[in-house]
């Protein structure tokens, strides 16, 4: 039988919340309530009580708000 675990990049660099709040400037709340709105990446649990971003996925929402901020052909 084949192995399904899925593959997971060397490459990935987790964030933790102060990382995060630094790079979004959004304080802890406000990171809570979009991710409870479904308007943030959700953090991913790295222990019983420690949870953490992945870097690309705060990196593509941190795209998106700099590109609907800005009209096409500004």
């Amino acid at each position: 039988m084949a192995n399904k675990t899925p593959q997971v990049p060397s490459s990935i660099s987790i964030l933790r919340r102060p990382e995060v709040e630094a790079r979004t400037g959004l304080s802890r709340s406000t990171i809570y309530l979009k991710v409870a709105q479904g308007n943030f990446p959700k953090p991913i649990n790295l222990g019983p009580r420690a949870v953490g971003w992945l870097a690309a996925e705060v990196d593509a929402w941190l795209q998106q708000q700099v590109t609907a901020s800005r009209p096409a052909g500004a």
